[in-house]
């Protein structure tokens, strides 16, 4: 607690940083946490509680009034009041109805607003603050009017002037840097004529899925993108920050699905809720690993002649589960990047296929050698080393093909990739294994 005091004394409101104060509040349990709530300038507790991870949400909202909780969502984007809201509608719905009816017509609006957009659609992550102007308007002006914005706290972090004509459309986005070496005197078009193409924006529409949104942003190095809607008439604007949220929402959930753990449910309080959504896929690979040890039970009397197979026979899972992981971690993280096209397979497979063998025979050679020293049975070193090819090999084409078929069927590529493969791999190791035992030692 007295490091959030001390925090708080030495720093102006101008300088805390939401981030900073969430740090500090995670470090502290239960009664003590309520209290050093209660600490944090309501200016900024909105930014504050929504930097916190969401299983904090309930009890904050639960020790906040109506009126703190209201004031603190004036103080938010519209992007991040909207947030704010949806999450507030999940847990008490009555509660936010009550705020909602007290926030200023305007911000209802905007809110209600984005409200209308589907989860994957551009325009549920803009914000609806923008700084515009029109062609015919002096420089010297349109500097002045923002300079008044943000004295009043109306817009923040501004990178852009989007220039628009009398319909509201689009025309041009100048960066503030830019605008700030043009012609004072003159106005926005006067100084826009010799430019060429160099200040046409680069939008996207409302209604566009959001991971297109992503690559422009990642393509094109950009801070700020403008979202127009089907008329190309400006509607808001989505920053780099909304985008780095975008991303790293998107890379937890892909190590989550590639693990069979629902992100939803981990980022829940509820340990039975957690529980029930891991049972789900741990039931499923249990399911597999009957099948795999099926394999194994077809070669009983093989392994009950040599024991060598047994102590050997893991190995050869093992190698195969991890070199098909490490393709399959690779497809999966290029194809959410973007990375592969659809006429690109081939290249992948290959690829991977290549590689695979390429340690395959490595590995194959030294597993070969240690088995034979180890037992003292030449053609046992062979069986292994043969094994370990083939599964090596099964592991990097069906590493690369799963995800790339995933894709192809528009079923998330992370999802199921690891139950599967790991199952592919198994039999394949323990059947290539023991049937190659019994064909050449037998």
């Amino acid at each position: 607690m007295d490091r959030l005091k001390e925090y708080l004394k030495t720093h102006k409101l101008s300088e805390i940083h939401s981030s900073d104060i969430a740090k500090l509040l995670k470090t502290f349990e239960n009664k003590e946490f309520l209290e050093a709530l209660q600490l944090i300038p309501i200016d900024i507790i909105g930014d504050v509680i929504l930097a916190l991870p969401d299983r904090y949400f309930d009890d904050i909202i639960s020790n906040l009034s109506v009126t703190q909780l209201s004031y603190a969502i004036t103080q938010l984007e519209s992007d991040d009041q909207t947030d704010f809201m949806q999450k507030l509608e999940e847990i008490d719905k009555i509660k936010a109805f009550k705020i909602f009816e007290t926030l200023h017509e305007t911000d209802r609006e905007e809110i209600t607003k984005l409200q209308t957009y589907k989860e994957n659609e551009a325009g549920a992550y803009m914000q609806l603050e923008i700084f515009t102007a029109k062609k015919r308007e002096i420089v010297q002006d349109v500097i002045k009017h923002f300079a008044k914005l943000r004295k009043e706290n109306s817009l923040e972090n501004v990178q852009n002037l989007f220039i628009v004509d009398d319909e509201n459309k689009l025309n041009y986005t100048v960066g503030l840097d830019d605008l700030l070496i043009f012609d004072f005197s003159q106005t926005l078009q006067k100084n826009l004529e010799n430019s060429g193409d160099s200040f046409k924006p680069k939008s996207a529409e409302d209604r566009e899925d959001i991971k297109n949104v992503v690559h422009y942003f990642e393509e094109y190095d950009l801070s700020v993108m403008p979202i127009i809607n089907h008329h190309g008439i400006l509607v808001g604007r989505i920053t780099s920050d909304d985008i780095y949220d975008i991303i790293q929402d998107e890379a937890t959930e892909q190590m989550y699905n590639l693990a069979g753990v629902n992100d939803d449910a981990e980022d829940d309080n509820e340990v039975l809720n957690a529980g029930k959504k891991r049972a789900t896929w741990l039931s499923l690979n249990l399911f597999t690993a009957i099948i795999a040890s099926t394999v194994i039970g077809l070669f009983a009397n093989t392994l009950d002649s040599m024991v060598a197979l047994a102590v050997l026979m893991p190995i050869v899972a093992s190698m195969g589960g991890n070199a098909g992981t490490q393709s399959l971690t690779v497809v999966v993280r290029q194809l959410a990047l973007g990375d592969i096209s659809q006429d690109d397979a081939m290249r992948i497979i290959t690829k991977e296929v290549t590689i695979a063998l390429g340690n395959g025979i490595l590995f194959a050679i030294i597993m070969g050698i240690i088995a034979d020293i180890w037992f003292g049975i030449p053609m046992l070193g062979l069986v292994i080393a043969l094994s370990m090819l083939i599964n090596l090999f099964m592991a990097g084409f069906f590493g690369a093909t799963i995800p790339l078929f995933l894709k192809k069927i528009d079923v998330d590529p992370a999802i199921g990739s690891t139950v599967i493969l790991t199952t592919v791999t198994d039999i394949v190791g323990f059947f290539s294994f023991l049937g190659l035992a019994t064909y050449i030692l037998l």
